[in-house]
């Protein structure tokens, strides 16, 4: 699942404590509680029932179950998003996961697709906004440049113990 636009999801750690992601790669535990690729439940907790056949979410957050015994969906909740007045202030903890901040702001819970948050697409992933090649060939054209500093100050170096030599 990926979130089109602003927002993240909230997940709960261990402690209890909210996080927030965009990380979308979501599974369903055994006991059917959906949670991230690292195990940590996404709230606001929906449990799939074991004899689904199938699970949907749409635009606005809403999960359904398909079972074979029923012609309508069954509505088992509905996702969030979380957003704040200033995302780049998130702090960072690693894993796709921050924590609210000072400078983020305090968490502003809303529906997906109203109050200027995203809205989630389902069988997506969010696709990095790092281009690979560029970066690579950046790196490259960083080295060189290290390895041509180098020699200029091994010369020099060279050339200053030459002269004191002379002397």
């Amino acid at each position: 699942m990926a979130i089109e636009g602003s927002g993240y999801l909230e997940v709960t750690l261990p402690s209890g404590t909210p996080a927030y992601t965009r990380d979308g790669a979501l599974q369903r535990t055994a006991d059917g509680l959906i949670v991230t690729a690292d195990g940590y439940q996404v709230a606001p907790g929906i449990t799939i029932p074991s004899d689904a056949r199938e699970v949907a979410i749409n635009a606005d957050g809403e999960v359904y179950a398909f079972f074979t015994d029923q012609v309508q969906p069954q509505l088992l909740g509905q996702f969030n998003l979380v957003g704040f007045s200033n995302a780049k202030g998130l702090e960072a903890m690693g894993s796709n996961l921050f924590l609210e901040s000072p400078a983020s702001g305090p968490a502003m819970v809303g529906t997906p697709g109203l109050d200027g948050l995203g809205m989630l697409r389902q069988n997506y992933l969010e696709e990095s906004t790092v281009d690979s090649v560029r970066e690579v060939t950046e790196l490259i054209k960083a080295q060189r440049g290290y390895e041509l500093n180098a020699k200029v100050i091994t010369a020099v170096d060279q050339m200053l113990s030459a002269t004191t030599q002379v002397r």
